[in-house]
């Protein structure tokens, strides 16, 4: 077994993984950049470098800063987590060229199924059923030739990653060009490569994921599925395990097709086998991603297996200590994105000093973190500050918990997406489990809308007070002019004027003033 393990990432993830090494016996080391000097992944770890700016290609994304940090820290093996380098096949090698270990899986099988268009071809070849669609795009004609065959609507998406990031619906031709562009500028950014292949839009599907195990000895398991149909602006943003609408009969098809496909690449350690299912429950397959996912602990909770404590095995030559037959999945469990984002405001970020933080507790709470109370939160990378996951025996007692849970949570200093996750707990198909990716839109849209209406009712009522407070400006400037060559204070100056400062301040900022927060 390894005794150092070097975490090429940041935040609650980095956290995550020092958490079960410690469990382990293995020492940690971290790397950080300018902006992170102080956070909580660096003070968690034995042991931490830093690699750069906060520019995440000088630092997160540098494969060279990353090695030379683990060479100098004496580090055996190198735990990607998600994002950044961890579906990189260059950094894979990298790391084995350096004589270290990397937790993940083989270069090669993350080329044949971390590749979206690979991982298609691969799917099509096994007759595995996959969404209609093109790649190999290289310019414009070639995605404008795609579209006119496949038909609008159709998705654009990133061949080289996932997370939301490169991709863009679209509905009409005219938005073609705009989006492809902006979809190749983003995938560039994320992943550095701008690649982007083409898929029919499935309307109102849910999006369900299976979670794959293996080792280097031929053994290759299944998890069971994970619902991640809530998403914005097709990022995650809540998920769910078991999924409401998968039976023991749709659970065994998709994750014998999903172990079927890795076996064909060759895969090992953890991965996610990601689907699409219709309002038949007919699935599609999307992609694989070569990593550990965001959404893991749902998975932990329900089964009981560590998924970052089995792929530091797998990475050290361990045989998986559980076979197929014995997977059993019990319960319930939901997990929330705490991010830093106003949800009243688009979800705009809200980075800046964390001045209260306190995280609920209770039975069958988790809480994944990545900062603490007198922290600065950057702009510089993604907003996620932790993850709330709750267990119940059932969904319902799930979301009960989860309510009870969102409630405790107290955050001062930044604006955060608990108002939003407590307005999609009263929604009513999500409570009935009727989900699909265009939900949190639709949830997003309704409440705007009534929130318009509020403001509305309340501007209206608000008429009368509004126009007796500016008559009571004006009188109040009329009364200081009369009395102006009467009336100076000991330094020379007029005395302010309350019923002055009234009456401007309802003119400037039309008060009273609603707060149009949800």
């Amino acid at each position: 077994m390894f005794k150092k393990i070097l975490i090429a990432n940041r935040g609650e993830i980095a956290v995550r993984v020092m958490r079960a090494c410690r469990e382990m016996g293995i020492g940690t080391v971290a790397v950080y950049s300018e902006p992170d000097r102080k956070s909580l992944h660096v003070r968690y770890a034995d042991e931490a470098v830093a690699i750069g700016p906060a520019p995440s290609r000088q630092s997160y994304l540098n494969i060279e800063r990353v090695i030379d940090a683990a060479r100098s820290s004496g580090a055996e093996a190198v735990h990607p987590g998600y994002g950044f380098l961890s579906e990189n096949p260059a950094f894979a090698r990298a790391v084995a060229g350096a004589g270290l270990t990397f937790i993940g899986p083989d270069p090669e099988a993350m080329e044949r199924l971390g590749s979206k268009t690979a991982a298609r071809d691969l799917a099509t070849a096994a007759s595995v059923p996959v969404v209609p669609g093109a790649q190999n795009l290289h310019d414009f004609d070639d995605v404008q030739q795609a579209a006119e065959r496949i038909g609008l609507p159709v998705m654009l998406k990133a061949a080289a990653g996932g997370g939301g990031k490169g991709m863009r619906m679209v509905t009409a031709s005219e938005q073609l060009k705009s989006s492809w562009r902006d979809a190749s500028s983003e995938a560039y950014n994320a992943f550095g490569d701008e690649t982007i292949f083409m898929e029919k839009l499935i309307e109102r599907p849910r999006h369900v994921e299976i979670q794959l195990l293996g080792d280097r000895h031929g053994n290759l398991i299944h998890l069971g599925e994970r619902e991640c149909s809530l998403q914005r602006r097709h990022q995650k943003v809540m998920e769910e395990c078991p999924s409401p609408v998968v039976d023991e009969e749709l659970r065994q098809r998709m994750g014998e097709t999903a172990v079927r496909l890795g076996r064909l690449a060759g895969y090992s350690n953890a991965g996610t086998a990601e689907f699409l299912v219709d309002a038949d429950r007919n699935f599609y397959f999307l992609e694989v991603n070569a990593r550990l996912q965001v959404e893991h602990p749902v998975t932990e909770l329900v089964t009981g297996v560590d998924l970052v404590k089995e792929q530091i095995r797998i990475a050290a030559g361990e045989r998986l200590a559980i076979r197929q037959q014995d997977v059993r999945m019990r319960g319930a469990a939901i997990e929330c994105r705490i991010s830093a984002e106003d949800p009243a405001r688009d979800f705009f970020p809200s980075p800046g000093l964390i001045a209260a933080w306190h995280m609920p507790e209770g039975p069958a709470v988790r809480n994944d973190s990545g900062v603490y109370e007198g922290w600065r939160v950057p702009l510089d990378y993604d907003p996620l500050m932790a993850k709330l996951i709750v267990w119940g025996r059932d969904r319902n007692e799930a979301v009960a918990r989860l309510g009870r849970a969102l409630e405790e949570y107290e955050v001062g200093g930044v604006e955060t997406t608990i108002p939003f996750f407590q307005r999609v707990l009263k929604n009513d198909d999500f409570l009935a489990g009727r989900l699909d990716t265009g939900l949190v839109g639709r949830i997003l849209e309704s409440a705007a809308a009534a929130d318009g209406r509020a403001r509305e009712s309340a501007n209206n009522g608000a008429g009368g007070r509004l126009a007796e407070a500016q008559i009571a400006g004006i009188l109040a400037a009329a009364l200081e002019v009369g009395s102006e060559a009467r009336t100076t204070t000991a330094r020379g100056t007029r005395p302010s004027s309350a019923w002055k400062r009234a009456g401007r301040d309802a003119q400037l900022h039309n008060w009273p003033r609603s707060s149009g927060r949800p």
